[in-house]
């Protein structure tokens, strides 16, 4: 009994002695920083003179700023075309890709090679796209518009790329769990005269709705968070048309050194991630065909 007991102790100290870097990382890099930054959105600090203590008033200030709720719709308004048209296409492609037509390997290469590219390549590469003069877009299109630099035109350009960018992940998440479905429920389906569309929306959806879910979780968090396209492509500009909370952060903090300012925008951004994600896990039961079960 004493042996089992050294051998138990032995080996718990063998699994925390491997968590603890991974511990140690967490708290140094993520915790800690997350709980001094709440403290900052107290305070007024430009990094040089004295910290200031000033209750709520960063957030009052925040609040009563026009351009704060500018920002805030620029990011809603961006993070919700994302998370739809980074779902419904990727698992549009993974279906039609699912069903082994020719090519299908390369096709899955090429839509997820977009997600390997270094940003910094895909901003430069864009840019290029979307000139005005010598773009390939307007040349191919026939027209000529100022796509990055009309304050019309320059949110649906970066949710263009993003949406890209996004394709190939999402759609190779779709693809596996595509694979987890028992093939004899689409055999019967087309034995019945199912066509693809109600096949798609009777068996393929339904059976797919908690990988759906999943994506369209991530896919939002990662589009509130939003910060390397802006700051390569549009600096938050014209007229911060296209100017988002995670640029707004930067622009407060390394630009304006309004460190408590920052850490108030950063707070507000984490409440609304948390509350869309609180309301899409409370809206699971009715999404997710498994939860219903």
């Amino acid at each position: 009994m004493n042996l089992r007991h050294v051998i138990s102790d032995k080996q718990s100290f063998a699994g925390w002695l491997f968590i603890l870097p991974a511990i140690i990382g967490t708290l140094v890099f993520i915790i800690i920083p997350v709980m001094c930054s709440f403290g900052l959105s107290f305070v007024k600090w430009d990094l040089i003179n004295e910290i200031q203590f000033v209750g709520l008033q960063n957030y009052i200030d925040l609040f009563n700023e026009k351009l704060f709720y500018k920002i805030l719709i620029n990011t809603l308004v961006f993070a919700l075309s994302t998370s739809i048209l980074g779902v419904i296409i990727p698992l549009i492609l993974a279906v039609i890709l699912n069903s082994k037509i020719r090519g299908s390997e390369f096709y899955k290469t090429a839509y997820f090679l977009p997600f390997i590219t270094p940003m910094i390549v895909i901003g430069v590469i864009w840019q290029w796209i979307f000139d005005p003069n010598i773009g390939l877009l307007n040349q191919f299109l026939h027209i000529h518009i100022n796509w990055l630099y009309d304050t019309s035109f320059a949110m649906p350009a970066l949710i263009i790329v993003s949406v890209w960018k996004l394709i190939g992940y999402n759609m190779i998440i779709f693809l596996s769990s595509l694979t987890t479905i028992n093939q004899s429920l689409f055999e019967a389906a087309k034995i019945d005269g199912a066509g693809f569309l109600q096949t798609f929306k009777s068996i393929t959806v339904p059976l797919l709705s908690p990988t759906i879910f999943f994506v369209v979780i991530i896919t939002a968090i990662s589009s509130f968070q939003l910060f390397d396209l802006i700051y390569l492509m549009t600096q938050g500009g014209p007229l911060d048309s296209t100017n988002v909370l995670v640029y707004a952060i930067y622009k407060n903090a390394f630009e304006y050194f309004n460190i408590g300012k920052a850490s108030a925008i950063a707070y507000v951004l984490f409440f609304i991630i948390l509350v869309l994600t609180l309301l899409q896990w409370s809206l699971r039961k009715k999404l997710v065909y498994s939860e219903n079960l």
